[in-house]
């Protein structure tokens, strides 16, 4: 795993807490996106792919409320329900028809049927364990580029070093 040093850490938070909220949750949002991006893309790499349908629900997203800023990347569409029993597996349990009904299974009606379980198959945690310091570095050049840019302050004392 590599180390990310951000020399200037200090001036890009002195800078961040002299916006204005709105500009501030702006900025951190837009940073916690380019992070999130760059974990997103793993996981999606990672994901074990039948369909396609879970690796293409993947999405970020993020939210400002009451002074906090997150991003989060989570599984959406038909196939979200999934993605906790992938990620983290399934214990051995009972699937039982509702009253009146039966299960089709083997080529049978059946009242209910023994489920193995499954093993987990971990996507999203080995994509931000793996990727949790490039998160931090886009977080940062993002954050730099966009102060400088869009706003006109001056973030040349700020180096990002990825190593």
């Amino acid at each position: 795993m590599s180390n990310v040093h951000i020399k200037g850490g200090a001036e890009l938070n002195k800078l961040i807490h002299q916006l204005p909220v709105k500009i501030e949750q702006s900025v951190l949002r837009g940073a916690l996106r380019a992070g999130a991006n760059v974990v997103l893309a793993e996981a999606k790499a990672n994901v074990p792919v039948e369909s396609g349908q879970l690796r293409d629900g993947l999405k970020v997203s993020t939210s400002s409320r009451r002074g906090r800023v997150t991003a989060k990347v989570k599984a959406t569409g038909k196939h979200a329900h999934i993605a906790h029993w992938l990620e983290y597996g399934t214990a051995a349990h009972k699937i039982t028809a509702k009253k009146g009904k039966g299960l089709f299974f083997g080529g049978l009606f059946v009242k209910g049927v023994q489920h193995p379980g499954s093993r987990p198959k971990a996507f999203m945690r080995p994509a931000l364990d793996g990727r949790a310091q490039d998160a931090v570095s886009a977080a940062a050049r993002y954050m730099k580029q966009r102060l400088a840019t869009k706003h006109g302050l001056d973030t040349s004392g700020i180096e990002v070093d990825d190593e």
